[in-house]
């Protein structure tokens, strides 16, 4: 059993608006201190971690934020998320589900801090 991860600190123009978003997408605050630490939160979905940092200055459109996330299922999550009516287009967004010419298949996800997320599969 491997005992390495890793966890994206990423920027957060609203903490409560982040956190509430990624609830829905079915994870679980496990810390949250919204005027602490200058702000930070922690949500966990099984094995992913996220980390957000509070930014109020932060404009998504102009974020250049992204982290990738390993599942076993890429279909079934996708059609977990695909269930929450997220727009196409816009922040945030969900992008449907392809078949990339390096030979996996991947989806995006863009929270609504403008943070890029990439879904792939766990083996390559």
């Amino acid at each position: 059993m491997r005992s390495e991860w890793a966890a994206p600190i990423l920027p957060a123009r609203d903490l409560a608006a982040t956190r509430a978003f990624y609830e829905r997408l079915g994870f679980e605050t496990v810390g949250w201190w919204p005027q602490a630490f200058g702000g930070y939160a922690i949500l966990k979905r099984g094995a992913i971690e996220m980390h957000f940092f509070s930014f109020p200055d932060l404009a998504p459109s102009d974020s250049y934020a992204q982290c990738y996330w390993r599942v076993d299922d890429v279909n079934a999550l996708h059609a977990d998320f695909s269930r929450l009516d997220l727009s196409a287009t816009g922040i945030p967004r969900l992008a449907a589900v392809e078949d990339k010419p390096w030979g996996t298949r991947e989806f995006a996800l863009v929270d609504p801090n403008g943070t890029l997320v990439r879904v792939g599969p766990t083996r390559v």
